[in-house]
């Protein structure tokens, strides 16, 4: 069973008090729990302060450009359907740049867990407004506010059938990986939101705010009627609930591919010539 401490990577260089920090240890020990070795891992990531986490991780990782993340998690799962992929990504890089990635996502289903650290600002680039930032808040960019009312991904994501939505706190590190075991457990493309403070550029929703407003959906909550998660996505404000809203048992992209059906396409042989053929019929 592999330890914490193999999972250790370089030093975090997030500003002191960020709410990555949970979300990085809570990774590392719901990977612990579920005897999941760093070899059976890719971390894939766009640009961001989230961008950041797979290099505090000793695990395969792949750090690419800003929005992109879903694509190539998608394309490894083809390629090598035995890792465990895990895309992480910020709301502005999956939400804004990514947006039409996670819509597409959603609707292929591969077997991909997809963290977002969700601080409601862009935190690399200085605190701009963000697609989940409040309408009328104010930054450098946006001195009169945010013209636009905020995505709501959990919504977003329960009306395109998601296989698995989750929302999680970074406040909250036990539970929050209790969420991340479920949503890496689940067969299927999985979305775990996690609100994370951003305790440098966003003075509004901080770890006091959060706390005064998130709480648990009920035991007796069950995730898999649509409808009544949808109305429990629309839900924030005064009261913010936090847990496993929906999921369902859609077939995976992968189930679906016929030429992985057999062996991992990284185990099958490669012909050049018989690829060299194939390519010709497109000239």
């Amino acid at each position: 069973m592999p330890t914490f401490e193999a999972y250790e990577g370089q030093v975090p260089a997030w500003c002191p008090g960020c709410g990555n920090f949970q979300i990085l240890s809570s990774l590392k020990q719901a990977l612990v729990e579920l005897d999941i070795e760093p070899w059976e891992v890719l971390l894939v990531s766009g640009i961001g302060q989230s961008g950041k986490l797979p290099h505090y991780m000793k695990c395969h990782t792949f750090n690419g450009l800003h929005g992109r993340t879903l694509p190539v998690a998608t394309a490894t799962r083809l390629a090598n359907d035995a890792l465990h992929v895990i895309a992480v990504a910020g709301d502005g890089d999956c939400y804004g740049e990514g947006g039409n990635h996670f819509i597409h996502a959603i609707r292929r289903n591969p077997n991909v867990t997809l963290l977002v650290h969700n601080n409601q600002i862009y935190g690399l680039t200085k605190g701009q407004a963000s697609p989940t930032s409040d309408q009328g808040t104010r930054s450098k960019v946006q001195p009169f506010g945010s013209l636009s009312e905020p995505m709501n991904p959990l919504a977003l994501a329960i009306s395109l059938d998601c296989s698995f939505v989750a929302r999680g706190f970074a406040g909250d590190p036990e539970y929050l990986k209790d969420l991340m075991k479920a949503a890496i457990s689940h067969k299927g493309f999985a979305l775990l939101d996690v609100l994370q403070p951003c305790v440098t550029f966003n003075k509004v929703n901080t770890f006091k705010w959060y706390r005064d407003r998130v709480y648990k959906l009920e035991e007796e909550y069950g995730p898999s009627d649509r409808l009544k998660a949808f109305e429990r996505a629309l839900e924030w404000g005064e009261r913010i609930p936090n847990g496993i809203f929906f999921k369902n048992n859609r077939k995976t992209l992968e189930e679906l591919v016929p030429m992985i059906q057999e062996k991992t396409l990284v185990r099958q042989k490669f012909s050049p010539e018989e690829t060299k053929r194939e390519l010709e019929k497109f000239y």
